[in-house]
């Protein structure tokens, strides 16, 4: 008889969209089932146009050339050797060359992988003429001499040396020119007590020191990989000194404050007078590479590890409410009671404690003695991510999402340029980049406001698109918000949007421009509220009711500027069953596509095309990876390229810099209703219970991914 656990059959309440409800519960706290935090009564429809948003249509071609040119002449061609840390000088580091995917030498990056088909298997499936496997799961020893996972004793000392738990962000920075070492980064968003802990009854059960390690496994890891023989897989190196190593907790790990927010009365507390360290991340979703060679996480669904906000001083009650934190009861539905081991956690006590959360973090991974840094200039929000590219005049831009029903797009452009070359000067110059310039939030207009009904359906001219303005809302230390000053709109960013009437869009998540392109592509998940009651209506950017299965959006900046303050945005791809009339893909024809459902990650190869993950599939299939070409003849013709076992999320992606791995991250496989570390609803990747991890996939012939 085996002694494998019975998996759990596949019952139990549903969630939201294709979630079960136990990944609404850990996840995101149950968000949909408590009040929409935007009450605010911002326009939707023809009235959002401004007199200083132009109706010329897209840029055209010759603008994007230029824009491809400008973004070459700013990105540098060679990459030095890393110096070793603790070498007495800063180390060398590869330019962002090195970090993005070339250009595949054949096929023009032409996408010739057979689609696999949707299923609900529990295993991780990819094309014929690929292999995949796990390179590292949660629990697995990060810093040298760590234990193994043992789930009957684990404590927050193993753990602070362990692979975290629920990976998302997938980072992979090389550390030498010929492809064989490289530093991978990922971020842990979230725990889930009841996979991970035996016996589990509930969480207010749990020991302290259980909640201790849960807090541990927040966070990220950065490990050393090298490559398997001379393929497309990777493993981590497991002897020697592994200098890079690191765990960053929200136990422990201490983070820099920095920007106009960071010594503000808002970042106060009685532990941290001064308001300028904070100790901890919290939910950390997707993120970024920058060409300076750090690593963007953002903190995204911190709201959900709060109580107290019932005793929280009156006049911050609304701006906690406007950030999902509930002011009307001290234990909120499904809390996770970390403050009875901290009472940071306690806003009662500690009321400007939740305002320390919500940023996005820098970590630098060659350089694993410096201290993490969370930079307020960039906003606070819900932060999915952040995403870099080189202006055309050398500025900083990132692009971000704040995902929530009916919140915001934003962009930030740096104050300063970026300076190329690896000397140690450059290096210091580029870490301070993100630390000062100008935040907007997006505004969009349409060309076909009149048509939109709810339905999804086309509008006469062809297409959902329009044109779209960024709002300044902050540069450096001036706030362009009235009433609020520059430290009230960097903290309270979502509120700021409002008062400006930013366009209210369907969860937007991960955004990420295209290097070979410059295009801006923006994941929105889906939105069921969308139209719903009182809720906003539809509107071009956001066409459907109850909108189950989120849609792409395209963005063109004026001129190919990057820092242009003017844009053009359509809808490429509007998700779905390509057998319903509510969905689109770019024009292409829909009998050869493939259904996908609730885009969540995006990310390029080498040749430009977009590749995306999905969260939560409402198509009653298992989440996977996906990719497509968003210029010429095969724009829209979307293929799915793998999938990932029962209850899992598929996260990351990432494709190497020599097109030959992809990595992603399978997180809360197993993660049904019902389902315990003793009776699993998956045994992957190991047979025994579920374990998060990350998996790279190559092609058999050793050739680009995807072509």
């Amino acid at each position: 008889m085996s002694d494998r656990p019975r998996l759990l059959p596949l019952l139990g309440p549903a969630g939201h969209g294709g979630r079960s409800a136990m990944t609404c519960l850990y996840r995101c706290g149950n968000a949909c089932d408590h009040p929409v935090p935007n009450e605010s009564e911002n326009p939707y429809f023809g009235d959002v146009v401004n007199a200083e948003v132009s109706r010329r249509g897209v840029v055209r071609a010759g603008a994007v050339g230029a824009l491809v040119l400008g973004v070459a002449g700013a990105l540098g061609s060679t990459a030095p050797a890393l110096a070793a840390p603790g070498d007495g000088g800063v180390p060398a580091l590869p330019e962002i060359d090195d970090f993005t995917a070339k250009r595949p030498p054949s096929n023009n990056g032409a996408l010739t992988f057979k689609p696999i088909p949707p299923n609900k298997l529990d295993t991780l499936v990819v094309p014929n003429g690929y292999d995949h496997a796990v390179v590292i799961r949660w629990g697995d020893p990060v810093v040298p001499g760590a234990p193994a996972l043992d789930v009957h004793n684990q404590t927050a000392a193993r753990q602070s040396k362990q692979f975290g738990y629920n990976n998302d962000f997938v980072g992979v920075l090389p550390l030498d020119r010929k492809g064989r070492r490289a530093l991978l980064v990922v971020n842990h968003e979230y725990t889930n007590e009841e996979l991970m802990f035996p016996g589990f009854t509930s969480l207010d059960a749990l020991t302290p020191e259980q909640v201790r390690a849960a807090i541990a496994a927040h966070g990220l890891s950065v490990v050393e990989l090298e490559r398997v023989g001379d393929t497309g897989a990777w493993e981590p190196v497991r002897d020697g000194r592994r200098p890079y190593n690191r765990r960053i907790t929200a136990l422990e790990t201490r983070f820099d404050v920095t920007g106009p927010a960071a010594g503000s009365a808002w970042l106060k507390t009685k532990a941290d007078p001064k308001g300028r360290t904070v100790v901890g991340t919290l939910n950390n979703c997707s993120g970024g590479i920058t060409p300076w060679g750090t690593v963007l996480s953002g903190e995204e669904n911190f709201n959900q590890y709060f109580v107290g906000g019932d005793g929280a001083p009156a006049e911050l009650k609304p701006k906690l409410a406007r950030y999902g934190i509930p002011t009307d009861v001290r234990y909120p539905s499904g809390s996770r009671r970390w403050d009875r081991v901290d009472e940071r956690f306690d806003l009662a006590k500690n009321p400007n404690e939740a305002h320390r959360f919500g940023w996005v973090v820098e970590v630098d991974p060659f350089d694993p003695d410096s201290r993490p840094r969370k930079h307020t200039a960039m906003g606070r929000l819900k932060h999915e991510g952040a995403n870099v590219i080189i202006a055309k005049d050398g500025h900083v831009v990132a692009y971000m999402g704040d995902d929530e029903r009916f919140d915001y797009l934003y962009k930030f452009v740096s104050e300063n340029k970026y300076m190329k070359g690896d000397s140690a000067a450059a290096r210091r110059h580029n870490l301070t980049l993100l630390e000062s310039g100008t935040l907007y939030v997006a505004k969009l207009d349409y060309t076909s406001a009149d048509e939109i009904d709810g339905s999804g359906k086309l509008p006469a001219d062809g297409a959902f698109n329009g044109r779209g303005r960024w709002i300044k809302l902050v540069r450096g230390n001036t706030s362009y918000v009235p009433g609020m000053t520059a430290a009230d709109v960097l903290t309270f960013t979502r509120l700021a949007g409002d008062a400006v009437g930013a366009t209210k869009m369907d969860r937007p998540e991960d955004v990420e421009p295209s290097k070979v392109t410059g295009k801006i592509y923006v994941a929105l998940t889906n939105n069921t509220n969308r139209g719903v009651g009182s809720n906003p209506k539809p509107d071009e950017a956001n066409p459907r009711n109850a909108n189950k299965h989120g849609q792409i959006l395209e963005v063109v900046e004026d001129r190919g500027d990057h820092t242009s303050e003017t844009f053009a945005w359509s809808l490429p791809i509007v998700c779905g069953d390509p057998t319903d009339p509510s969905t689109f893909f770019a024009g292409y024809d829909k009998s050869k596509v493939s259904p996908i459902s609730c885009p969540d990650n995006v990310a390029f190869d080498g040749a430009g095309n977009l590749w995306i993950s999905t969260d939560g599939n409402a198509l009653g299939s298992n989440d996977g990876l996906f990719a497509t070409a968003v210029e010429g003849p095969e724009r829209g013709h979307l293929k799915q390229f793998l999938t990932v076992p029962l209850g899992a999320e598929t996260c990351g992606p990432f494709i190497s810099e020599d097109n030959r791995s992809v990595f992603v991250a399978v997180q809360h496989p197993g993660e049904i209703s019902g389902a315990t570390l003793e009776n699993p609803a998956s045994n992957w990747p190991d047979g025994d219970f579920a374990k998060p991890g990350v998996v790279v996939t190559w092609r058999l012939d050793g050739g680009a991914v995807g072509s």
